[in-house]
């Protein structure tokens, strides 16, 4: 219990921090604030983004200006400014480079002398064998992509502080995952920093291309939870005498999907319109989402307690089921903050499993609990012979067992998609994961939406004093022994009337008068 609420407090700070620090990031803007380079090989390299790009739909886009059509995909350089410190700008540096390429290209970049260890920039080996100048980075043309990869440079001059690349816009012309790196090969310039911004377009807008069809998958997500809405609402409407609190949880999580989903495609709407991704209704539609995912968790929990049909509390769990729901709230918030807020390249996997196995653990527990539960309210309502009761909980269970099922087997086939794919090649396909669940999950509440659905004969699911006792007593007539006869009674002959034949003139006479 204690580990639970220290866990909780934790997840809060966390997602206080969070908020604060994704407040101004942006999207497809790719912004870098005084970004230092980091060592990797012979190197030191800025990452400057990575996202998929479709190809452009038209070719009037070129590099000597910014013009651009609504059809045209390209990436743009703007006022990116390499700076240095004061006290080390006493000397003349070789070139900072800003390189562009397609993640099928990633061969080009590097190379390795007599095949030892890969090297980003030439050395004294490689410069003897005449494949590239000592001190520069090494790359070579695409053989699938004519005149990729693009590279830029700019240099220090003696007691230069600042020097700024070009800027410029390259076309994209072939779909493909594109990836933006400033290297250099000087270890004097280790304190070189890199400002700026670099900006992503599609054809249909700034969404990165592993985002576009999300936004299109949402419209129609909204859309079904409307389908839904006014099947569920104008039941209740007509039925409200007989709802039960079960209809009332269902209600609360039919309108926070319906929320959610909008929230989603307003989100992907105003990112792909504008290039930077509004936090706010970002925030809103992971906030939504959360607590909806939470309220369900704890619904389909308590009804497998048989909670409000063979029990009218919970007694002693509620404080526990209150502190798993809660814990799960923080936990779900804290990863869909991470992954959604302000992303656009991908986070590294040992970041993303940080925040994903606490999720992950939290719903093997619910998992667990929910069909633990589920076997003692069949026992029990098989004993009592509740059989409408009966009825609607085995195919409850039958769902729940079906989507655990399914659940199990995408988690591994997204295991599986995602250790394949280390270079996001195929970022065309990526959308399906998150939206997979989403289907799933919507599945399950249509189907409980259909078991549960209001009706004039609702109330014979609901937990009744009355109707338990009914129950039993039922039960108890079917077993009841009959009376127990005296001795004497039992013992005594059966006396079988004779009749004579004035009795059977009387019968006679009788019959005479009826006709």
């Amino acid at each position: 219990m204690l580990s639970l609420k220290s866990i909780g407090a934790s997840l809060v700070g966390i997602v206080v921090l969070l908020l604060f620090r994704l407040q101004t990031t942006e999207g497809s803007l790719h912004e870098y604030t005084g970004e230092n380079f980091v060592s990797k090989g012979n190197g030191f390299v800025v990452h400057g983004g990575s996202e998929g790009i479709y190809s452009s739909l038209t070719n009037n886009l070129s590099q000597s200006h910014s013009y651009s059509t609504n059809t045209d995909s390209f990436i743009r350089f703007e006022k990116i400014l390499f700076r240095r410190p004061k006290e080390f700008s006493n000397f003349s540096s070789g070139p900072i480079h800003a390189i562009v390429f397609d993640v099928d290209d990633r061969e080009t970049i590097g190379g390795s002398a007599y095949g030892g260890q890969r090297a980003i920039c030439c050395t004294a080996d490689l410069a003897k064998l005449g494949v590239c100048t000592q001190g520069q980075i090494i790359h070579r043309p695409s053989a699938n992509n004519p005149g990729w990869p693009k590279v830029f440079s700019a240099s220090f001059s003696n007691d230069e502080v600042d020097v700024a690349l070009t800027s410029r816009s390259i076309p994209i012309t072939k779909t493909g995952m594109y990836n933006v790196y400033f290297i250099h090969c000087e270890p004097n310039l280790k304190e070189v920093t890199v400002e700026g911004k670099t900006i992503w377009k599609n054809p249909t807008g700034y969404l990165p291309g592993r985002m576009a069809p999300l936004m299109n998958f949402y419209g129609c997500m909204s859309l079904a939870f409307v389908l839904l809405g006014i099947f569920w609402f104008s039941q209740y409407a007509r039925f409200w005498r007989e709802v039960i609190p079960l209809q009332n949880c269902i209600t609360l999580i039919i309108t926070l999907g319906m929320l959610e989903m909008a929230f989603w495609y307003f989100d992907y709407a105003e990112f792909n319109e504008t290039g930077v991704r509004p936090t706010g209704t970002t925030v809103w539609a992971v906030t939504f989402g959360t607590v909806k995912r939470t309220v369900s968790r704890l619904v389909i929990l308590i009804v497998s307690m048989g909670f409000g049909v063979v029990r009218p509390t919970l007694g002693g769990l509620t404080s526990k089921v209150l502190l798993l729901g809660g814990t799960f709230f923080l936990a779900s918030e804290v990863l869909e903050l991470v992954e959604n807020v302000g992303a656009v390249s991908d986070f590294s996997g040992k970041a993303r499993l940080f925040f994903v196995l606490p999720v992950a653990i939290l719903d093997a527990f619910f998992i667990l609990w929910i069909f633990t539960a589920l076997s003692k309210t069949l026992n029990k309502l098989q004993a009592r012979r509740l059989l409408a009761k009966l009825d609607i909980y085995r195919k409850f269970t039958n769902a729940l067992a079906v989507t655990v099922i399914l659940s199990v087997g995408w988690t591994c086939y997204e295991l599986y998609f995602k250790s394949t794919d280390v270079y996001n090649e195929r970022w065309q396909n990526a959308w399906i994961i998150p939206a997979f669940w989403q289907v799933l999950s919507f599945s399950l509440l249509c189907i409980i939406c259909v078991l549960w659905a209001p009706s004039q004969n609702s109330m014979r699911y609901a937990y009744s004093d009355d109707g338990e006792e009914l129950d039993k007593d039922a039960t108890l007539t079917l077993i009841k022994p009959s009376p127990l006869l005296p001795k004497d009674v039992r013992n005594q002959p059966e006396v079988r009337p004779t009749l004579g034949n004035n009795e059977l003139s009387n019968g006679a006479d009788v019959e005479d008068k009826t006709e």
